[in-house]
């Protein structure tokens, strides 16, 4: 069974350019088998797509599912039924504002994983697929200590038992706490967290089972710590310094900036939220954007994210990020690129991340030119396709 999606203009989330009267075949297996221009050719089903644009589905590596952004503590405390049935809704949000895979960095009760299985097996529909990362490592008392959110540990050995115990259980990706962060009271940015050794034993267990790392990194010397510990990728990266950029380009690690919760505490937050909470992220978001653009000047890959779940940052804003980095000086190219650097980073690019051949058919259908401008992709009722079937 083929269906072909013709009359389309296709931006295949790779080149710079748009392919006009575009026209690809998608096979039952969900997979682009060919693709062109001009006439499409004879499917056993033909969806005219009447001129929109075309790109591939979102890919956010870095979200909180459980958490709500409601609350400036995230609520981790509710129990698992409640969790759950949130974590449910998020994935709904998410995959309708046109994201359709994530890397969870953090997830009471491991609730990641199981969703993941059940969306595999056909039980849970209309979510994106998901990169679960449970539960993330922190020391006693740091970033991440909230309830039923962080996995403590105070040593290399408690790390050792604690991330074999995870891949065991199903974990995919490994998030460690390397400094403070803004949502907890007792420590701050620049507060180093996790040891080097304790991090680095995190980085073999998981390296061994062909799995990646992130590490939570706002500052120094936290950032340089995770890299010492060869991390996959530093998320938020709010100081991130010359000599960082050097070892981050030398051992390829990625950048996560996750731009929207920077910007939504001190743009929504004031008179909501806590004085301490909002005076950390108001205080940080010009160095946030000028460091975090100099990285990628220099030639660090960036990644799209949102940390979705954090304040005032829900679910259906992923497209926003895209928004913030052309702000700060990005084209609009670059920004949906960094799409694909996620998938990249995710090491799912073989399968996801652009439209091209036996690439899975997720993509958006879009009303204006993403390439033109980047809010084209918040367009609340764009069409979100996986393997070739609508499901928003």
């Amino acid at each position: 069974m083929t269906t072909t999606f013709k009359n389309c203009t296709l931006f295949d989330g790779i080149q710079p350019t748009l392919q006009t009267q575009a026209w690809f075949t998608v096979t039952g297996d969900g997979k682009i088998s060919v693709l062109g221009t001009g006439n499409a050719p004879l499917s056993d089903h033909t969806i005219d797509l009447k001129g929109q644009y075309v790109m591939p589905g979102l890919i956010n590596a870095h979200t909180h599912i459980t958490m709500n952004p409601a609350v400036g503590s995230g609520d981790t405390g509710v129990d698992v039924i409640t969790a759950t049935v949130r974590a449910v809704n998020s994935l709904h949000t998410l995959l309708k504002s046109g994201v359709t895979y994530i890397r969870e960095c953090g997830c009471t009760f491991n609730i990641d994983v199981v969703l993941e299985q059940l969306r595999a097996d056909g039980k849970l529909s209309q979510v994106p697929h998901i990169l679960p990362s449970g539960q993330p490592f922190s020391i006693t008392g740091g970033h991440g200590d909230l309830p039923n959110f962080g996995k403590l540990v105070d040593s290399p050995d408690e790390m050792r038992k604690a991330v074999r115990t995870a891949l065991r259980d199903g974990v995919k990706a490994i998030k460690l706490m390397a400094t403070g962060g803004v949502m907890t009271p007792g420590d701050f940015m620049d507060d180093p967290q996790l040891t080097i050794p304790e991090m680095q034993v995190a980085v073999a267990e998981a390296h061994h089972k062909g799995h990646i790392v992130a590490a939570h990194a706002e500052g120094n010397p936290g950032i340089f710590n995770a890299l010492k510990a060869g991390v996959d990728s530093i998320e938020h990266g709010c100081y991130v310094n010359d000599d960082e950029i050097d070892r981050m380009l030398e051992q390829g690690t990625y950048l996560t900036p996750t731009f929207v919760a920077a910007w939504t505490i001190p743009t929504f937050g004031p008179g909501k939220l806590p004085d301490w909470e909002v005076k950390k992220s108001t205080d940080a978001w010009d160095d946030i954007c000028h460091n975090v653009m100099h990285a990628w000047d220099r030639g660090v890959k960036i990644t799209l994210d949102t940390d979705a779940g954090t304040p005032f940052n829900d679910f259906s804003m992923t497209p926003v990020e895209f928004q913030l980095m052309v702000e700060n000086g990005a084209t609009p190219f670059d920004a949906l690129k960094t799409s694909h650097n996620s998938a990249v980073l995710m090491q799912i690019d073989d399968d996801y991340g652009s439209l091209t051949p036996q690439h899975y058919a997720d993509f958006l259908v879009l009303h204006d030119n993403p390439l033109a401008d980047v809010k084209a992709v918040q367009q609340p009722d764009k069409l979100v396709y996986q393997n070739g079937h609508q499901v928003y």
